[in-house]
């Protein structure tokens, strides 16, 4: 069993039957009143983020999680196509579960799927990636780092990001992963 005070980013708590991944967690203790947190999930079934409040101490059981190394293979349209690196086994993830991530990875990429309680639910990326651009508008003469604007791209994933003006096609870009957004060039 897990306590609210030891909740971590990251920790992966079951809530009611439904396996939730904790974003963030903030302990409020109120001048009046018991102390509580406050909790933002993410469902591992589908991804839904949703916010909830607990009593502070209150239990819950712990999910035991595990990463293994996967090869991305491709995508269909429905489902994600994964092959473990060390048994050749191939596994398929539905890409509405994974949208976030798949937005970043290249097809043939090697990449860690996370396990929970025995089944595929999640893939894990670094907090920052390297992409090549490989569509933006031409940048101009006296397009500079300094200017300040941005223009829309597309990466060589589809993922569509803002990136500084000075940026051009086959340009590689460092982007966070988390948040979808240009860091700099790489």
């Amino acid at each position: 069993m897990i306590s609210t005070n030891q909740f971590k980013n990251g920790n992966h708590i079951e809530v009611e039957g439904t396996i939730f991944k904790i974003l963030e967690f903030q302990h409020v203790k109120p001048g009046k009143g018991g102390a509580f947190v406050r909790t933002k999930l993410r469902r591992a079934s589908d991804g839904a983020v949703i916010d909830r409040t607990f009593r502070a101490g209150e239990k819950f059981r712990a999910i035991r999680t595990e990463t293994r190394k996967m090869q991305f293979l491709y995508r269909d349209g429905s489902d994600a196509h994964f092959m473990d690196s060390e048994s050749y086994e191939q596994l398929t993830i539905p890409e509405t579960a994974i949208a976030d991530a798949l937005r970043f990875t290249r097809e043939s990429e090697e990449v860690e799927v996370l396990y929970i309680d025995n089944s595929p639910a999640d893939v894990q990326l670094p907090s920052a990636i390297d992409l090549a651009v490989s569509e933006t508008e031409p940048g101009l003469r006296g397009d500079t780092a300094s200017g300040g604007g941005t223009k829309p791209a597309v990466l060589e994933t589809g993922a569509r990001v803002q990136v500084p003006l000075f940026i051009n096609v086959g340009d590689v870009v460092r982007v966070d992963t988390r948040s979808g957004e240009y860091v700099s060039r790489a």
